[in-house]
């Protein structure tokens, strides 16, 4: 591969030798990449790109040396931050309770129970800012709104990747994209934010969050408390029959009733199975929204840097 002249070219076989590795990891390494370079550049203002890239070719690497040492760096980092591996368990009994051994699990059922308030504040901040910026669009402070909204839109989506990598394993971003403006009319610039697919894939994420993060929450609730009710069965019923507490005249007789033990014994079961179905529900649930957030608000590597 012929040496890079400009650093659009050094990025370019950057993310060529970069094909295939996940998209979170191509966009941080090429924001590193750019980063680093333009500093050089700007540090040294006597030498031209091409001057400047055959120094830096020594120093930080090649894009294909750059390349490997964000995959080796990758493989270390997630070793490093992986739970330790859970036991291989063969019998159906042994997945269907191993559940609870799982970091993600838990994870993940604290993301649903979080995302009601994450969809609400991201709904809310999405729909008023719109709406704001299309009813400040014919004043002078219309545009400089816009932009600045814009720019709180592509804040957010960081720090919700960084939610959704931490409770829910999914890779995420730990670099925006690179504001790439070098060379730019200030038009070119703001006209480069309102063709960005990503500031409008992640203004439809934070509007979509509402309606899932209900969804999640009120799922998650509703069975949680429904599988602890039927759990603490036998307790209740011990407690009506020695008097200490007094149930309401339209609870099952049978909960106040000396008799009717077996039934108690298997309600409490059924809510252990019940619990241990909505945990596996609740992974389920985050392996489809991290799904989400990858491709809402990840650049793709094929996108243009």
């Amino acid at each position: 591969m012929n040496a890079p002249r400009t650093i659009a070219e050094y990025l370019k076989q950057l993310r060529a030798a970069l094909k295939g590795a996940d998209p979170a990891l191509v966009q941080d390494a090429l924001y590193d990449a750019e980063e680093h370079l333009r500093a050089e550049l700007a540090d040294n203002p006597q030498r031209s790109e091409a001057e400047m890239l055959a120094h830096v070719v020594g120093t930080y690497g090649a894009p294909e040396e750059v390349a490997d040492i964000y995959r080796d760096q990758e493989i270390k980092i997630q070793r490093a931050l992986r739970p330790p591996p859970m036991p291989k368990r063969r019998s159906l009994l042994g997945r269907f309770f191993g559940v609870a051994a799982d970091s993600h699990t838990w994870g993940a059922l604290f993301y649903m129970l979080l995302s009601l308030a994450t969809g609400i504040f991201y709904f809310t901040w999405a729909v008023t800012g719109v709406s704001l910026s299309v009813g400040l669009s014919v004043l002078i402070i219309g545009i400089p709104f816009t932009i600045l909204f814009l720019g709180t839109v592509r804040a957010l989506s960081l720090l919700e990747g960084r939610i959704v990598e931490s409770m829910l394993g999914v890779r995420m971003p730990r670099r925006p994209p690179y504001p790439s403006n070098a060379g730019k009319s200030l038009g070119q610039r703001i006209g480069a934010i309102f063709t960005d697919g990503r500031t409008w894939t992640t203004l439809f994420y934070m509007v979509l969050m509402l309606p899932l993060g209900v969804v999640y929450f009120t799922v998650t609730i509703t069975l949680l408390v429904l599988s602890l009710a039927f759990i603490a069965t036998p307790l209740l019923k011990a407690l009506s029959v020695a008097d200490v507490i007094s149930l309401q005249c339209d609870t099952p007789q049978w909960l106040c009733d000396n008799n009717y033990w077996p039934l108690a014994v298997l309600t409490c079961i059924g809510g252990v199975i019940l619990l241990f179905a909505t945990l596996h529900l609740v992974r389920g649930m985050g392996k489809f929204h991290g799904a989400i957030a990858k491709g809402l608000l990840v650049r793709s590597a094929g996108e243009g840097h």
